[in-house]
């Protein structure tokens, strides 16, 4: 499996393996699968230099995608945190690909100036949960049944993580 940055013809894919996510319920606010044309944007304020896409491939099949978004963009005081978002494929669920990407994700932070990560998820999505307590994220927050799935509620978690920076001048 190669962890490898998306480029705009991979946006059909990561916008077919989100809408899975939707269909299936638990692992976004979504209800209404979104089109390619309304992520576009999406994608293009994706940059690789500080707020990327990658995907996981194998064999030329992308398995599964993770991003990092700005947290309240535009607030600089913010700017040294980051949003991760991971969405893998059905077909290719519980085989390490959500392991691999986030921890790519959390190895190019330093590079990327990011010192913070922290991510939105519902309640119920307990898969999501424990891979993210498994790199270190806690929970810092959670707002109770702010959710409405088809009529069942559920509560919207804050998990997040400091990304350790090496500061050069730390021996002075």
């Amino acid at each position: 499996m190669q962890i490898r940055l998306a480029t705009e013809a991979d946006l059909p894919l990561i916008v077919a393996i989100y809408n899975q996510a939707v269909e299936q319920r638990g692992a976004t606010a979504d209800l209404e699968p979104v089109s390619v044309e309304s992520r576009r944007q999406w994608f293009l304020d994706h940059r690789p230099g500080s707020l990327p896409i990658w995907v996981a491939e194998e064999g030329g099949e992308v398995l599964g995608w993770c991003s990092l978004s700005a947290y309240r963009a535009g607030r600089l005081a913010l700017r040294h945190t980051a949003e991760i978002s991971y969405y893998v494929h059905c077909d290719h669920r519980r085989r390490g690909v959500a392991r691999r990407l986030i921890e790519h994700a959390i190895a190019q932070c330093p590079s990327l100036g990011i010192r913070h990560l922290m991510t939105f998820l519902l309640d119920i999505n307990t898969p999501s949960i424990n891979i993210l307590q498994a790199f270190g994220f806690t929970r810092w927050g959670h707002l109770p049944d702010v959710a409405d799935i088809d009529g069942q509620t559920c509560g919207h978690l804050i998990y997040g993580r400091p990304v350790v920076i090496k500061d050069q001048d730390s021996d002075h």
